[in-house]
């Protein structure tokens, strides 16, 4: 025992407390646990077209083309989600009453995945097409995502909240045309 701390307190007991704090400080980085105890809350209106001159009691609303609620992946997930074209032409994916986990790197993902329950769903997104409309904006609420013009939408069937960090699906849903 007198071995042991008389090694603890030489330089090679100075390195393992430094390795073990720069790993202890690397892993809270890459978890981050806190976020599992920490909301973000976004509030969105529904779109309107961009650009359009009429006034807004006379221009048409967003038109919804597809819509799904959202099933549980890696972390309890509910909500629905809604692909939209505006007047204008434009599209936007809406997520509407959002409730997930936060978490590191969240993703809003178009895919052609199809959605499946249970663990065998949780990493199929990323095995074929997808496109990621940007960062979650917040793990709760309802919230707008522009879809790229050039994006092929009949290539997509599906819409993942994906963890690029850990590359696993929070939550999911199938896009039923309308």
């Amino acid at each position: 025992m007198g071995r042991v701390r008389k090694a603890l307190r030489g330089p090679l007991g100075l390195g393992v407390l430094v390795l073990v704090l720069v790993a202890g400080g690397l892993g809270l980085y890459w978890f981050q646990p806190w976020k599992l105890w920490q909301d973000t809350t976004v509030e969105e209106a529904l779109p309107a077209a961009v650009g359009t001159s009429a006034p807004a009691s006379t221009a048409p609303g967003p038109k919804t083309l597809a819509g799904g609620e959202l099933i549980s992946h890696e972390h309890a997930t509910s909500g629905s989600v809604k692909l939209l074209r505006l007047a204008d032409g434009s599209h936007v994916l809406r997520l509407e009453d959002l409730d997930t986990s936060n978490g590191p790197d969240l993703r809003v993902w178009l895919t052609d995945a199809p959605v499946k329950e249970g663990v065998g769903g949780w990493r199929v997104f990323d095995d074929g097409a997808h496109v990621s409309l940007g960062r979650l904006k917040g793990n709760k609420g309802s919230q707008n995502y522009a879809v790229p013009r050039d994006v092929d939408l009949s290539r997509y069937s599906s819409v993942s909240i994906w963890c690029d960090r850990f590359d696993v699906s929070f939550g999911a849903a199938e896009l039923a045309r309308v």
